[in-house]
């Protein structure tokens, strides 16, 4: 009898230990999976199902089926002037601030570079600088009045620019505030790219008479290409998302101006308490970062195939 249980104990034990196996890597991913639920999932289909309602303040929400995308895309100039908006800050930002960041990325790992680790630091630097902190130091370099770039201007005979208040140049003032925020994220990323690349690659491309120029566009460039699907896909949902520098510089004006699309989500939203109007907004966004991202993928896949 005893022989007998010990026999049962010891097939049952492994497929105990079997089950644990099984279930213990779901157990320990299970947090971040609640918490995406709760904190991601749960509000945006919540976000998907009011934006078919008519929904202000505290009052009683009302079925109002597709009315507030009809509006949105049909009858709304001021968020149509927020994409257009938008859409400059996101080709900007993929063409100007992008490209700058890989030049930046090349001059931080050359090898004739002293102090690397310092300058690296100094062009990570603002990435953690207070959002209040940038927000007075570029309100102060475009005031019309005392600001050092009307200064500059006018040491050199020219004429102050309202950089702030002009609606043909606020949309600039915005980007130059990006420019100096993000660029040395960018070639962080590039950096690190770069520093995969195996040495021997470009020695023998030396010794096979490369130039500096063939050896950049031959290995530099297509080795980067993970990188740049990162940066280009982190940059193009960043900039359709963008709120902060806006927002600290003008607050979207003057007249809508430099409003983003985000910024009007959060007018409708939280401003004028429209939760049904503001969440077709939100979803409009998505569906455009969405589209992006995919198509990004594409196009930057199809020449490993």
């Amino acid at each position: 009898m005893a022989s007998q249980n010990a026999r049962a104990l010891s097939v049952k034990t492994p497929r105990g230990r079997l089950r644990q196996d099984r279930y213990a890597p779901y157990f320990f991913i299970s947090p971040f999976f609640i918490l995406f639920t709760i904190f991601f999932l749960l509000p945006s289909l919540f976000a998907i199902g009011i934006s078919f309602y008519k929904w202000k303040a505290l009052g009683v929400p009302e079925f109002f089926g597709t009315r507030n995308f009809e509006r949105l895309l049909k009858g709304d100039p001021i968020f149509w002037q927020a994409v257009k908006n938008t859409l400059f800050y996101a080709g900007s930002s993929l063409f100007i601030v992008a490209p700058l960041a890989l030049l930046e990325a090349l001059a931080l790992n050359s090898k004739r570079l002293k102090f690397r680790t310092f300058w690296r630091a100094i062009y990570f630097a603002p990435i953690v600088t207070s959002t209040a902190a940038i927000a007075i130091v570029f309100r102060m370099l475009y005031n019309r009045e005392f600001g050092f770039l009307n200064e500059f201007i006018m040491a050199l005979g020219g004429m102050p620019v309202d950089w702030l208040g002009n609606r043909g140049i606020v949309k600039f003032s915005v980007m130059g505030v990006v420019l100096w925020r993000w660029t040395g994220l960018l070639a962080i990323y590039f950096l690190a790219g770069l520093q995969s690349i195996p040495d021997e690659l470009y020695e023998a491309a030396a010794i096979d008479g490369a130039t500096q120029r063939q050896r950049f566009f031959h290995i530099t460039l297509p080795s980067l290409r993970p990188v740049m699907l990162f940066v280009a896909v982190i940059v193009s949902i960043g900039s359709i998302q963008i709120f902060d520098d806006p927002q600290i510089l003008t607050q979207g004006g003057p007249a809508n101006a430099s409003l983003s699309v985000v910024q009007y989500l959060y007018t409708r939203g939280i401003s004028d308490l429209l939760y049904g109007y503001a969440s077709a907004v939100g979803v409009f966004l998505f569906v455009v970062i969405f589209i992006l991202s995919m198509v990004q993928l594409r196009l930057f896949r199809g020449g490993d195939r």
